[in-house]
């Protein structure tokens, strides 16, 4: 780039930076609700949905927010219980939970597996998508899925049409085919970065979603118990609401009357970011930095040092955020967090990783001490569904570059789900909140050529 040209961006961003003068006060001066959040943390009600619901608080009869344990239902079904029946049973539950989030029913047997069989046969990419990721240069598996699922409405013969039918369709579409194009996406990259060979591995007919996936990601080189433990993630992260980032992304978007795949790629682009889907990332980042900086993984105190090093911004990142520990409902605990903790532990256990998996439990539980007392928080904080999923996704040998978007795999049931009922139940109404202009003066204006 140019002087002249670097100059000119230089000019126009100085400018931006003295044209924004916000401060928290005005927000409050003017009734503003920052991020959609009432003054006491909770969300703003935008909506109504019976999807998936988030309990995080309690209140009582005068409106005060008393802390709980947290509680994630899916259609009305307790996340654990869904979870615990699949590992009571000893079969994979995330198509059937797939089912459950985009009709509202809990499939039967034959109803299972005809949706089972329909994903399958779903799964084959068009060989012109193949050949598209092949040829992307990237370093970033979400921006190479949110091109390819871009890249799918040229192959729908009825790719604008929201009726419940065909909605449903790109649902099951868009299930089947994630697995497909994060795995390729991965392998491609590992082919351009690593030199490694290329090894296109088509879906297997008679594999889960989850055992397709790792078994397109790296052959059959996986146990029984890994599969089962990525199939029972994907569960737990399918849905949360929604209000949060990217579901209300897609939510947004599709109150428009936007096709699917515009609708879902911007969802990626929201997932993405490092203060969502992103965090699990950091969070992995930040245990890495953790194991190597303290010496002795039983000394309390040393842990105690370094997290407040962190929260002071001393150390890691410098950002003084201890990623993993907070959310914005959960306050007592995060039942995915609670669920994952379980699985992690198993999944430990048969890797003979059983004292890296105490050293991230005694990290926990003073992390939230530490964070409590420097933050001065008045309600509690509970470690969130990013603090282990980093570490399971290690457990399973999954490489970094997947981790989000495995999450991504898992929640596009949920991205349809909330755009199917946006479409087909709240009465198509675009979604529109209101910026408050706060710019007291009126400039008057002059001619270019007067201009200095």
């Amino acid at each position: 780039m140019s002087i002249k040209k670097e100059y000119v961006i230089y000019k126009l961003s100085d400018q931006m930076k003295h044209s924004i003068h916000f401060d928290a006060e005005q927000f409050t001066r003017l009734g503003v609700k920052r991020g959609l959040r009432n003054q006491d943390g909770t969300g703003v009600l935008v909506g109504l949905t019976n999807i998936g619901d988030v309990h995080g608080y309690e209140r009582d009869s005068k409106g005060n927010i008393h802390p709980a344990e947290g509680k994630l239902y899916y259609r009305g079904y307790d996340i654990a219980e869904l979870v615990h029946a699949a590992q009571k049973e000893h079969r994979f539950g995330f198509e059937e939970v797939a089912v459950l989030l985009l009709s509202g029913e809990l499939p039967d047997k034959d109803e299972l597996r005809e949706f089972s069989m329909l994903v399958r046969d779903n799964m084959p990419l068009d060989p012109r998508t193949t050949l598209h990721i092949i040829e992307l240069e990237g370093h970033d598996i979400m921006n190479i899925l949110a091109r390819s699922v871009l890249e799918l409405y040229t192959f729908d013969p009825n790719p604008d049409d929201t009726s419940r039918e065909n909605l449903m369709r790109q649902s099951i579409q868009l299930v089947s085919k994630f697995p497909t194009i994060i795995a390729y996406a991965y392998n491609m990259l590992r082919h351009n970065r690593l030199g490694r060979s290329l090894s296109i591995r088509h879906p297997q007919p008679r594999l889960s979603i989850a055992e397709n996936f790792l078994y397109m990601l790296k052959g059959k080189d996986f146990t029984p118990l890994e599969a089962q433990m990525l199939d029972l993630l994907l569960i737990v992260q399918a849905e949360h609401g929604g209000g949060n980032n990217s579901t209300f992304t897609v939510r947004v978007t599709s109150s428009a009357g936007t096709d699917t795949y515009s609708s879902i790629a911007a969802g990626i682009g929201s997932l993405k970011g490092p203060l969502h889907g992103g965090a699990n990332l950091q969070v992995n980042k930040m245990l890495h930095y953790l194991k190597d900086a303290i010496s002795n993984w039983e000394d309390e105190e040393l842990i105690r040092e370094k997290l407040r090093e962190i929260v002071d911004g001393k150390s890691f990142d410098k950002s003084g955020l201890i990623y993993g520990i907070g959310h914005a409902v959960y306050t007592l605990s995060d039942p995915r967090c609670e669920l994952l903790k379980e699985l992690a532990g198993e999944l430990a256990r048969e890797k003979g990783r059983e004292r890296e998996y105490a050293f991230m439990q005694r990290l926990e539980r003073i992390a939230k001490q530490v964070v409590t007392d420097m933050k001065g928080r008045t309600k509690p904080v509970c470690a969130n569904v990013d603090f282990y999923s980093g570490f399971i996704y290690e457990l399973l040998g999954v490489p970094q570059e997947v981790f989000t978007p495995i999450f991504a795999m898992s929640r596009i049931v949920g991205w349809c789900a909330h755009r199917n009922e946006e479409l087909c139940f709240n009465g198509k109404r675009i979604i529109r909140p209101a910026y408050r202009f706060v710019d007291e003066e009126s400039p008057a204006y002059v001619p270019i050529a007067k201009r200095h």
